[in-house]
C-alpha cells in the first residue's frame, strides 16, 4: 500500500513538469507585454519560476524515493530512529538563505527600473526643482471604481470650448477632465501618474504593462512606465478591497498621440456640455 501512495505522489512532479512544458504554448504564465521595462520583469519571473521548479522536482522525487525505498510492508527489519544531523541542518539552512540573497541582488535592476528611477525628476534627476515633469493624470481608487483626472492643456480646452485667440484661460472654470474606469494613454511616451486612494487599500494593476502598485489612503504615489504597443488592455484592482472588489474593472487604451488628444478634446467637450445642461436645469 505504501508503494501505491508513492506512485500517487510521483504524479505531482510529473504533472508539474507537464505544466512547465505546455504552459508557454497556451500563454498561461504572462499576458502580452506592452511595457518598455517588461522584458526585465519577465526575465526575473521566469528565472525564479525555473529555480523554484527545479527545487520542486528534486523535493518531490526525493519524497517518492523515500516512500518507495522505506515502505514498511516490504521491510522485515525494525525501524531505527535517529536524532538527526546537525551538519545537514546547517547546510539546508545556509543554502536557501544564500539563494534568497542571490535573488535579492539579482532583482535590483528590475526594482530600480520600475520603482526608483522616477522620470518625474526631469533631466537633473532631483525632485522638487524647476525641470520636474508633471504627471499626465491622477488616478484615485475608491470602492469600487477608478476615478481619473486629466489636466487638459489650454490649447485643447480652446478647441473644445470654441474660444477665440483672445480667450483668457485664467477665467476658465474647469481645467480638468474627469472620467471613470477609462484610462487612455499615448503610445511610446513616458507615462507618469499620481496614484491615490479615497478609502481603503487598493492595488493598481495593469498586467500587460507589468505595473502593480498599491494605492494607500493618505499617500500620493508616483507610477511610471512606457507603453510600446497600441490596443485595449485590462485595468483591475489586485487587492481585496471589499464586497464589490470584483466590480473594480477598467480598460486601458493605448493609442497614438493624435488619437489621444482627439479623445481628450471630445470627452472634455462632452463634460462641458453636460455641465451646461445641468446648470440650465438648475436655472443658473
Amino acid at each position: 500500500m505504501g508503494r501505491f501512495w508513492s506512485l500517487v505522489f510521483l504524479l505531482v512532479p510529473v504533472l508539474g513538469v507537464a505544466c512547465f512544458a505546455f504552459a508557454p504554448m497556451y500563454k498561461i504564465w504572462l499576458p502580452k507585454d506592452i511595457s518598455q521595462h517588461g522584458p526585465v520583469i519577465d526575465h526575473l519571473f521566469y528565472f525564479i519560476l525555473w529555480l523554484t521548479g527545479v527545487v520542486f522536482v528534486i523535493t518531490e522525487v526525493a519524497l517518492f524515493w523515500f516512500m518507495w525505498r522505506y515502505d514498511s510492508h516490504g521491510r522485515s527489519n525494525p525501524v531505527k530512529f535517529t536524532h538527526g544531523s546537525h551538519t545537514l541542518e546547517i547546510v539546508w539552512t545556509i543554502v536557501p538563505a544564500a539563494v534568497l540573497l542571490f535573488i535579492a541582488i539579482y532583482q535590483m535592476n528590475a526594482w530600480a527600473e520600475s520603482k526608483m528611477r522616477n522620470p518625474a525628476a526631469g533631466p537633473d534627476g532631483i525632485l522638487g526643482t524647476a525641470d520636474d515633469i508633471p504627471a499626465l493624470l491622477e488616478v484615485t481608487a475608491r470602492q469600487f471604481e477608478w476615478r481619473l483626472r486629466y489636466p487638459v492643456p489650454e490649447e485643447i480646452r480652446k478647441q473644445a470650448l470654441g474660444k477665440d485667440s483672445q480667450w483668457d484661460s485664467t477665467k476658465d472654470p474647469i481645467k480638468d477632465l474627469f472620467v471613470v474606469n477609462e484610462l487612455h494613454l499615448p503610445v511610446n511616451e513616458e507615462i507618469i501618474l499620481d496614484l491615490k486612494s479615497a478609502d481603503v487599500l487598493h492595488s493598481f494593476f495593469l498586467p500587460n504593462a507589468r505595473v502593480k502598485q498599491d494605492a494607500v489612503p493618505g499617500m500620493k504615489i508616483p507610477v511610471w512606465f512606457r507603453a510600446t504597443d497600441t490596443g485595449s488592455y485590462d485595468l483591475v484592482c489586485a487587492e481585496l478591497c471589499g464586497w464589490g472588489h470584483y466590480k473594480m474593472k477598467g480598460r486601458l487604451t493605448v493609442e497614438s498621440r493624435e488619437d489621444f488628444n482627439k479623445w481628450l478634446e471630445e470627452r472634455f467637450r462632452e463634460q462641458m456640455a453636460t455641465q451646461d445642461t445641468a446648470s440650465t436645469a438648475k436655472g443658473e
